[in-house]
């Protein structure tokens, strides 16, 4: 068993998935919109409701678009102002990621990114998997005062990144929390900590909830090229939540 208790942060993208999250033990949410594009900035009117329903810490993700991670001036502009109204707001913490064209972390602009941040604490999400040397970009992380980096090691998963993720963790030492996340399930927790022996973690537990629609049109989609069943949405599992702590509260 762990001598430590172990963190669990939940992606979310909803009220629910928020009160979910929270009854199954979860330490705080990353609270996103377009998790099908791995995530993006979430209205203000769902942040507000998020945080009226629970108690846990709420981290928000500062993000214009899908794709990559390299922006212009106008989506700067949109980042920067967007940080404002969420701290304004009372965010318990922020999530960004910005690179060069190079697969560089972008040190001027996270850096005037993270001073509009503070006092909050700050996250640095999966572009950093999209850099060209991991352990390089850590210490530039490092260098600018980031409290946190969600990495699955430079792989689609944990489980395949899992030897960079034990690298970069120690690399980090108490310098910086390297949080894994990607593909962590149920049945893969435990070689994932036991393997990396990350303090923290994340995922989001999601489970397919029936639509309530009686009349369904199977003929159209409401998305584009990629898109998610039409009468399913995903929502946190308290249940799946719970389970995973239960795995990290035994794991080596």
């Amino acid at each position: 068993m762990a001598t430590f208790k172990r963190k669990m942060e939940v992606c979310i993208d909803c009220v629910q998935s928020a009160i979910n999250a929270e009854a199954g033990g979860a330490s705080r949410v990353e609270l996103c919109a377009n998790l099908m594009e791995g995530g993006t900035t979430p209205s203000l009117g769902l942040f507000r409701l998020v945080k009226k329903h629970i108690s846990i810490g709420v981290y928000v993700m500062i993000r214009p678009r899908g794709a990559d991670f390299c922006y212009n001036e106008l989506e700067l502009e949109v980042m920067r102002e967007e940080i404002r109204i969420f701290k304004e707001a009372g965010a318990d913490g922020i999530v960004l990621g910005l690179l060069t064209p190079d697969g560089q972390v972008d040190v001027e602009y996270t850096s005037e990114l993270v001073a509009l941040c503070r006092p909050l604490p700050v996250t640095f999400h999966r572009a950093f998997d999209m850099t060209v040397d991991l352990p390089q970009a850590l210490e530039v992380l490092i260098s600018l005062g980031i409290e946190r980096v969600l990495t699955s090691g430079g792989e689609s998963t944990c489980l395949e990144g899992l030897p960079m993720l034990a690298r970069l963790i120690e690399q980090a030492g108490d310098r910086i929390i390297v949080v894994p996340g990607g593909g962590i399930s149920e049945k893969n927790l435990d070689r994932i900590l036991s393997g990396s022996k990350a303090k923290e973690f994340h995922g989001s537990c999601r489970s397919g909830m029936p639509s309530k629609m009686t009349f369904r049109n199977t003929s159209i989609s409401m998305g584009a090229a990629l898109h998610p069943a039409e009468f399913v949405s995903k929502v946190t599992d308290e249940r799946r939540v719970a389970a995973m702590l239960d795995v990290a509260r035994y794991a080596c």
